[in-house]
């Protein structure tokens, strides 16, 4: 019986996760909109502003990219070419093998992120505020 209580308790806090980040990512979509972006081209944007890649560089390789965000590298491809459209990001060949590809933000890129960082961190503050650590 405890083994099953156990069981019970560890798929309800999972499923509590899910909820949790199915309703901030969505209240991030929502405010964002108005931005042109959605949450997902907030976090690769997010991602290039803060760090630097594996290799110490500005640029990072897409597979590095999919990892940070989470997203299938399929889905961040899509990703990528909506926001070089939209000039947020550029993607070259990466120099050191021709079949990589980087990405590297772009000026107008980072003044969409700083416009818009400080609306992500309240909605985030907002919707993780009463979440229990």
């Amino acid at each position: 019986m405890a083994a099953k209580k156990s069981e019970r308790m560890l798929v309800d806090e999972w499923r509590g996760i899910l909820a949790v980040h199915a309703r901030t990512t969505c209240e991030l979509d929502r405010e964002l909109h108005q931005y042109g972006i959605g949450a997902s081209d907030f976090e690769v944007l997010d991602v290039l502003v803060e760090g630097r890649a594996e290799d110490g560089g500005a640029a990072y390789r897409v597979q590095e990219l999919a990892s940070r965000v989470h997203l299938s590298q399929s889905a961040l491809s899509r990703l990528i070419g909506r926001l070089e459209k939209e000039d947020l990001v550029h993607r070259g060949m990466c120099s050191e093998d021709r079949r990589g590809v980087r990405v590297v933000i772009t000026d107008k890129g980072r003044a969409l992120h700083t416009q818009v960082r400080p609306l992500q961190r309240a909605v985030l503050s907002r919707m993780l505020a009463d979440r229990p650590s």
